[in-house]
């Protein structure tokens, strides 16, 4: 007889308590996403080894594991595909209004440009501008020009066209693993949308260029992901490679080691599951091999232990608390016409708000501590503000208490408010990108 698999948390129970009813969607919100996943005989995701034995006939076949949840999230690719698209469709009208290129736009402005030059010539490059400010390319982390460079090496393609290959595929590499995460904890109408939401992010149009926001945020969801059913040493290895592409990669390595640290404690699961006990510390030491590894080597090409920060001083960037973006919305607020100041408090505001959801909803602790950590380094760090908007794609977790009211609604009302959400994401990123765009 196939097992039936239980929601997530009714399976895993994470401190304090399991999720109460009043704090997750209950089945009463979405009864038939609920029910299909409390009957359904496939299992998307095995926790443990002891699964794994009781696992139906099928399921447990790699390929046949793969084609079922690519299955269960195709909705959800599906529709943040169209998301994406029509952001695209919606750029290229706009440019071609406005006599600029939008493949320009994508692949060689900003910071691809920066990543394009390591790819194609290696670290090493530097400006010095006339008010004192260094920019290095050290301070870009490695892993999206190493990307870059072998698909360029193999393909007609140019090394900017590599990175948005890059992006186009790791979006929906991300998209699925944000569904995947939303899927397993909440059920399926919340993880579509979840990944559709952050689709429709007011700049998810920089999902779409050769950055490396796509390629992290798929390797930071899949991690969490790989944590939350117990893989821990896939948990490591996806936390170390995200490690290798943005300094935000230190968020998935707390994710990853204050949760092993959790299952440490008494009371965790380490007693109960033995067989882990290899998995767990193994994956608790090569998580942070990537963004460790990176800073020692900017640390010794610059001869100094502290060379990697000293390179982000020169670019103006540095953790303050808060205290430079707190004083640049005060000075908005006190310059007519204020829209500007108002409107920031209002999204801090908000994400803050939002956050302490995730806290009263009891979100697993790995979604937890990732998109708390990537909510502070993100707004309490100094450097360009106006960056601030695209340093804070990666922290879907915060999307959730939203996709989970989305779920309750009817999927007609759901519907529309998506696509009237996706049609002002694609506008306002047609604007962004011919105006101040992203650094």
């Amino acid at each position: 007889m196939p097992t039936v698999r239980r929601p997530y948390a009714d399976r895993l129970r994470w401190p304090p308590a399991v999720l109460p009813p009043s704090a997750r969607c209950s089945s009463a919100g979405y009864p038939q996403a609920r029910r299909a996943r409390e009957t359904s005989p496939i299992i998307i995701a095995v926790t443990d080894l002891a699964q794994a034995d009781t696992a139906p006939s099928g399921a447990g076949r790699p390929g046949g594991v793969a084609l079922a949840t690519l299955r269960r999230a195709a909705p959800a690719l599906l529709l943040y595909a169209g998301t994406r698209v029509l952001g695209l469709v919606v750029l290229a009208v706009w440019g071609a209004a406005a006599g600029r290129s939008p493949h320009q736009l994508l692949s060689a402005r900003w910071d691809s440009l920066w990543y394009a030059r390591i790819a194609e010539e290696g670290y090493g490059y530097t400006i010095h501008l006339a008010d004192g400010s260094v920019h290095s390319n050290l301070a870009f982390f490695p892993l999206l020009p190493w990307l870059e460079r072998g698909i360029a090496a193999v393909t007609p393609l140019t090394v900017p066209d590599a990175g948005l290959v890059v992006s186009a595929v790791t979006s929906l590499l991300a998209a699925w693993g944000i569904f995947a995460v939303g899927d397993l904890v909440y059920g399926r109408r919340v993880g579509i949308a979840l990944a559709v939401l952050w689709g429709a992010l007011p700049v998810g149009i920089v999902q779409s260029m050769a950055y490396s926001e796509s390629l992290f945020t798929a390797l930071a969801a899949w991690s969490v992901y790989a944590v939350l059913t117990r893989r821990w040493v896939w948990a490591g290895v996806l936390a170390a490679l995200a490690g290798l592409t943005r300094p935000v990669g230190a968020a998935v390595v707390a994710a990853v080691w204050i949760t092993a640290a959790v299952e440490l404690l008494p009371g965790g699961r380490w007693r109960q599951a033995p067989r882990t006990h290899r998995r767990l510390l193994a994956g608790l030491v090569i998580a942070p091999l990537g963004w460790l590894g990176y800073v020692v080597w900017v640390g010794m090409r610059t001869d100094s232990p502290t060379g990697y920060f000293d390179v982000q001083n020169g670019w103006g960037n540095g953790f303050d608390g808060g205290l430079a973006f707190a004083a640049f919305i005060g000075g908005l607020l006190v310059q007519p016409p204020f829209v500007a100041g108002i409107g920031l408090l209002l999204g801090v505001a908000a994400l803050i708000w939002l956050y302490v959801c995730c806290i009263r909803q009891r979100q697993p602790l790995p979604l937890l501590v990732y998109g708390g950590a990537v909510l502070v380094l993100a707004l309490a760090a100094k450097g360009y503000f106006g960056s601030k908007p695209r340093l804070l794609i990666p922290a879907f977790p915060v999307l959730i208490p939203l996709a989970i009211a989305l779920a309750r609604l009817r999927p007609a009302r759901t519907a529309l408010i998506l696509g009237s959400v996706g049609l002002a994401s694609a506008t306002y990123g047609a604007w962004w990108l011919h105006g101040s765009g992203p650094p």
